[in-house]
């Protein structure tokens, strides 16, 4: 297995370009931009559907020519606003120019024709607490199941305090077996606040096929493949990460670790 850590290109405005060829998996796409003040972006979707994340800045987006507005809410992540976004579907051109520094991210998967572009307002995204105790983290869903946005692409935020762990207990979604599990890749772009700082992440499977113990900082990106992928961030620091998840059918169904279902049950109750 390859390593699932992934570290930014600082010689591009273009700091990942993730594909499912360069993952060594079939759904899911990431691309992370880090724009000035007036630069600008051209592409075009193909044969997959995309979600941009106006993460961090402010900018004018464009979709199969028609201005559609100003999108952004936030300098930083950090201020822990609800984002915005744009879904753009199948074989269709789209630019964004920036009105301010600007950090976008490009989410795609496999689409179909059946969805049209649409605007992911920050407005509509309310923060879901999570979790108890050193377990608790804070998330934005921006295009989850539960929002009929997308075929494939799901779309997440979240917050994880000083001290705390998160995608925790450790669980999976590596099986094609609705309505037990589902099957979905995962990608994770990390941020650190203060940015010196840095996290830890396991991505294991049970039968121990993969087992691989990540240190990652601030803007890099971990692969999840298969398995078990819990992180966690140490005392002093907060952590963010956006997740891209994306595979056969766009239902979130997991399985937690065997060894360590009594915490999910006891938070339960």
């Amino acid at each position: 297995m390859k390593n699932l850590l992934l570290k930014p290109n600082n010689n591009s405005k273009k700091k990942f370009d993730i594909t499912p060829q360069s993952a060594h998996w079939k759904y899911v796409g990431f691309k992370l931009f880090h724009l000035e003040k007036g630069d600008d972006i051209k592409d075009k979707t193909n044969f997959e559907e995309s979600i941009v994340v106006f993460i961090e800045g402010y900018g004018e987006i464009e979709v199969s020519g028609k201005n559609m507005g100003e999108l952004g809410s936030r300098t930083s992540v950090f201020e822990k606003k609800p984002p915005s976004g744009f879904y753009i579907p199948l074989q269709t051109p789209w630019s964004v120019k920036a009105n301010t520094k600007l950090i976008l991210a490009v989410c795609s998967a496999p689409g179909k024709e059946e969805f049209s572009p649409s605007i992911i307002k920050s407005d509509e995204i309310k923060l879901i607490e999570r979790g108890k105790g050193s377990n608790k983290r804070f998330i934005f869903n921006i295009a989850m199941e539960d929002n009929p946005i997308a075929n494939s692409l799901l779309v997440t935020e979240v917050f994880t305090p000083p001290g705390n762990w998160s995608s925790y207990p450790p669980h999976r979604h590596d099986e094609n077996d609705f309505p037990n599990i589902t099957y979905l890749e995962e990608t994770y772009y990390h941020r650190i606040n203060p940015n010196n700082g840095f996290g830890f992440q396991r991505v294991f499977s049970e039968d121990g096929s993969i087992d691989q113990s990540i240190c990652f900082n601030d803007g890099d990106v971990v692969l999840v493949p298969k398995g078990h992928h819990p992180c966690g961030i140490p005392y002093g620091y907060e952590l963010y990460y956006l997740n891209v998840m994306a595979g056969p059918i766009r239902k979130w169904r997991f399985k937690n670790h065997p060894d360590f279902e009594w915490l999910y049950q006891r938070d339960q109750k």
